[in-house]
């Protein structure tokens, strides 16, 4: 696999395209076709107001077109941009990006949120603030935005207001290659995998999570002195995480191993 720069200044949804392809999972041409397309026929639905602009986006973007969530919601599918627009099935992410760049298009301003496990899209018209679900447009409130954080981190949990601030293009198409690599594990392509722990670890070098992860990834692909250096990364720079005495012990066992990748 060739080497790929991630570049700080983003163009969505080139860059997402870039990835995919570099990842051997969509092509780039065909899914910039298909984006023009779409991007070319949204402006039909401009009107003077704003607020019915916005629903009308919504109802084409989910009635006419036929965007949906994939039944098979945590495969690579589901988490790759061009595949969700060639295909008009996707994930939260991948979904809201594609109707927050139609918005764009229409002068209407949708802010990504991301929320544990899910990415919501708001709108903030004139003093009227909405939470939109992207995998099916119906507006969401604050208590039912709070049931989505307990009922991916448990009933315990607090709503930090940390979840309704927008986040960057980059913090975005982060989350989408986390999600890429999920699919990617989900589906036992470690290639990939390890390529979205790369790509990843251009932008976050101090997460020392993906280093873990990538330490995971290496070792079934046999390529165990990437997996062992990883882990002595982890163990040098994390020496009070709770995980260090288990990661410890992985780094043992991975010494006692025959490498096998070529």
């Amino acid at each position: 696999m060739t080497t790929l720069t991630l570049k700080d200044s983003i163009q969505l949804p080139d860059m997402a395209f870039e990835i995919s392809q570099h990842l051997g999972f969509s092509k780039l041409e065909p899914a910039k076709w298909a984006w023009l397309e779409i991007a070319g026929s949204v402006l039909s639905h401009y009107v003077v107001d704003r607020h019915k602009r916005l629903d009308g986006l919504l109802h084409w973007f989910y009635q006419d077109l036929g965007f949906c969530a994939r039944e098979s919601y945590f495969s690579v599918e589901a988490a790759d941009l061009a595949s969700c627009i060639t295909t008009r099935q996707g994930n939260s992410t991948t979904l809201a990006t594609v109707l927050m760049l139609l918005a764009k298009q229409l002068d209407l301003k949708l802010e990504p949120l991301l929320l544990p496990g899910t990415t919501v899209l708001c709108s903030r018209i004139d003093d009227k603030i909405r939470y939109i679900d992207p995998l099916t447009g119906d507006d969401l409130t604050r208590h039912e935005l709070h049931v989505l954080v307990r009922g991916e981190l448990g009933n315990g949990v607090g709503f930090k207001s940390s979840y309704l601030k927008p986040v960057s293009m980059k913090r975005l198409l982060s989350r989408m290659i986390h999600e890429l690599k999920a699919g990617s594990i989900v589906s036992h392509q470690f290639e990939p995998a390890m390529e979205c722990c790369n790509l990843l670890l251009q932008w976050h070098s101090d997460d020392l999570n993906l280093n873990r992860e990538r330490a995971f990834i290496a070792q079934q692909l046999g390529c165990i002195s990437v997996a062992a250096a990883d882990l002595k990364h982890f163990v040098d720079n994390s020496p009070h995480d709770p995980v260090i005495e288990l990661v410890k012990m992985q780094l043992k066992e991975l010494k006692g191993k025959q490498e096998v990748y070529h």
